[in-house]
């Protein structure tokens, strides 16, 4: 098990226990008198002696989300807390985000899940960049951002990821920190909620939140990883991560193929019934693909010609080992990020324990290739050097390159005899930034790209929203296209939005821009950027955006003056400014809901109530009523999804509701239609 030490370079081996911890700001951290019982998987369960520590209370984030307001453990009283401290850039911290699932499912009424993300990275600390976290990983508990390390700092925190757990009366049961210990925390769990609800103490009342995923559309892309562009058969391969699938289209953008279903699964079979859980990198070997399915722990083999998904290796489960070789489908894998084949050698950028493996695709046999499984930056030896959660490969034949995401470098590895790591740029775990240069002086922030082209590496520099050139040879840098800050500009001065894979074919460099749900094609020769546009690319059918009857996104709410209405057959007209390079998108359903009640008194007609939710609207809507002579309201609702014309970026959900005083009269030069205009921002 690891976890990732904030001011330390380099990760531990722990035995996962809780441990009870005096939390005050104003003294050192201690560990008071303890004494162990064993779970069943063997986790040292140490249960305290002494008196209660009260848990700080969450104060100091910069913002919240999956909640409608902050949240306080003095509103939580009566429900068992567990706080997850991490950061978005952290594989460990990402390992255990099935665990919680798994917790909340659990205990849906009696548990309280609160992420508290302390950002490593300054692109980290962004709320907004954490949103785009929360919707890929489908994360649906609370998280407060809590960027000046305010609650880390009252909790006196040390690692990522670190999981603190409260009783409903307010008070610290114990802390784990690294990746595991689920049995160790269900058993906690249950046992606390037992005793306090034996007490009569326990809140099982629902807590209702307001999620980010109820905030956006679905998108024909969502958050891709990976890119791979083949020249020669004129084919783009984008591992179309969010919708756990393959999208095969030409390099013009033509639609070719989709693989998958779109649910999370590891199923083999056909491109109609096969599924993956968020797949990363590809290799492409003639009519084979082989795709990193990170999330499934696994390699699997597609044949473009039979139309077939396979696995090749791993077993779908994670593994926690460091140095296992043996049959590719006996051994688990965890978490492999990229793949790059040279020969009949597929090499693996195994991100998860932080090293380089391989698979001999003709014995079907994988073993550990770099890396001793410490998270650092170590050059030299292959079993002695160190890695930082690799998650790009690139080569020329002779060298191995790799991207050396959380140490913030480029590595190179000759493939020859005597093979030795060695650092082309960048800096180290806690030496990031945005710097151009050479060799040790060269500062990136999280590179999760890499693609050769002229003898020269691109690499997108993920977290400065930048792509970068590096000269091998002179270990030089430079900036290549990218503003430094997150966009969407196409055009001779692009902007990115934390880029994640890229491709080069015909003096084209392919981006998948993963927070902007988009490909992007830069000219390498003009550097001219634009947006790919796959035409006939739907999401998958079991993603595609739902408005619920009873859930109003994003409302907001408009009252009008009271207006005179012609009696008899009339009509609602509704009509919304959206902002330029903005569409409705076909695909998804629009909701409206029409609501006229007339004053008991004067009542002419029976009140009138139109609920429709239909894909394909156009404005202006017309929604046709009928009313008698009276006072009446209308209230109007129109819940909807817009999107940028090309598909990509954010696709927003809102929802305007008018409320309108009318006097319906018996006049012929009255008005026969209730006119209704709002207008929305692309913010």
């Amino acid at each position: 098990m690891k976890f990732h030490h904030r001011g330390h370079r380099g990760n531990q081996e722990i035995k996962a226990s809780f441990l009870f911890l005096l939390c005050l700001s104003l003294c050192p951290l201690w560990l008071i008198s303890l004494s162990s019982s064993v779970s069943s998987k063997g986790l040292e369960m140490p249960v305290q002696e002494g008196g209660k520590i009260r848990a700080p209370e969450l104060t100091g984030g910069r913002g919240w989300l999956n909640t409608d307001k902050p949240l306080s453990l003095a509103a939580l009283k009566g429900k068992v807390v567990l706080l997850d401290f991490w950061t978005y850039g952290c594989i460990n911290c990402m390992h255990i985000i099935p665990d919680l699932k798994k917790l909340e499912k659990k205990y849906p009424n009696e548990l309280v899940v609160i992420g508290v993300h302390s950002a490593k990275f300054e692109n980290e600390k962004d709320t907004e960049n954490i949103r785009r976290i929360v919707l890929r990983y489908e994360i649906e508990h609370p998280i407060v951002n809590d960027a000046d390390f305010k609650i880390w700092n009252a909790y006196a925190v040390n690692a990522w990821p670190t999981r603190y757990l409260i009783d409903p009366a307010g008070y610290v049961i114990g802390r784990l920190s690294g990746e595991g210990g689920y049995e160790a925390l269900d058993k906690v769990i249950g046992d606390t909620i037992a005793e306090f609800r034996k007490r009569g103490e326990m809140n099982e009342a629902p807590l209702k939140l307001v999620l980010e995923k109820a905030k956006v559309g679905d998108l024909p892309l969502a958050f891709p990883g990976k890119v791979l562009a083949d020249e020669k058969s004129d084919r783009l391969f984008i591992a179309d991560s969010d919708h756990n699938r393959i999208v095969i289209a030409k390099l013009d953008g033509t639609l070719v193929d989709v693989i998958g279903t779109g649910a999370h699964g590891m199923v083999s079979g056909s491109f109609e019934t096969a599924s993956f859980f968020r797949p990363q990198g590809m290799a492409l070997d003639g009519d084979k693909l082989y795709v990193a399915d990170t999330e499934n722990h696994l390699i699997r083999r597609i044949d473009l010609k039979a139309r077939t998904v396979e696995t090749i290796a791993g077993t779908g489960l994670q593994s926690h080992e460091y140095g296992e070789s043996g049959p590719a489908q006996k051994i688990a894998l965890n978490s492999p990020w990229d793949l790059q084949l040279v020969g009949r050698t597929l090499y693996i950028a195994m991100a998860g324990p932080h090293q380089i493996w391989k698979l001999d695709l003709d014995k079907q046999e994988i073993s550990t290739f770099a890396g001793s499984g410490r998270e650092a930056r170590l050059d030299g030896a292959l079993d002695e050097s160190g890695f930082a959660q690799p998650s790009a490969l690139a080569t020329d034949g002779q060298t191995l390159y790799v991207s050396d995401a959380e140490a913030n470098i480029i590595r190179a590895i000759n493939l020859g005899a005597n093979s030795k790591v060695r650092t082309l740029a960048g800096g180290d775990l806690f030496d990031f930034g945005d710097v151009d240069g050479a060799g040790n002086d060269v500062r990136l922030q999280h590179p999760l790209g890499l693609a050769r082209w002229n003898d020269k590496l691109l690499v997108a520099d993920t977290y400065n929203h930048k792509i970068k050139l590096l000269d091998p040879s002179s270990r030089s840098v430079k900036t290549f296209v990218g503003l430094g800050r997150p966009g969407q500009a196409d055009g001779p001065r692009p902007s990115f939005y934390e880029p994640g894979g890229l491709a080069v074919a015909n003096d084209k460099l392919y981006v998948a821009d993963t927070n902007n749900h988009a490909i992007r094609i830069v000219d390498l020769k003009t550097k001219e950027t634009r947006t790919l546009q796959i035409k006939g690319l739907q999401p998958p059918v079991s993603n595609q955006t739902a408005v619920a009857n009873d859930v109003a996104p994003n409302a907001e709410e408009i009252k009008l003056p009271s207006q005179k209405l012609r009696a008899g057959d009339a009509a609602v007209i509704i009509n919304v400014d959206l902002p330029a390079g903005y569409h409705l998108n076909p695909t998804a359903p629009q909701r409206y809901a029409v609501s006229l009640q007339q004053g008991l008194e004067e009542l002419k007609t029976p009140p009138v109530d139109v609920t429709k939710t239909t894909k394909g609207l156009s404005f202006p809507i017309r929604v046709p009523i009928g009313l008698g002579a009276g006072t009446a309201t209308a209230r109007v609702s129109f819940t909807f999804v817009y999107c940028r014309e090309d598909n990509t970026g954010v696709c927003r959900i809102k929802t305007l509701q008018w409320q309108a005083p009318l006097e319906v009269v018996n006049d012929a030069n009255a008005t026969n239609e209730i006119n209704l205009r709002g207008k929305v921002s692309a913010d």
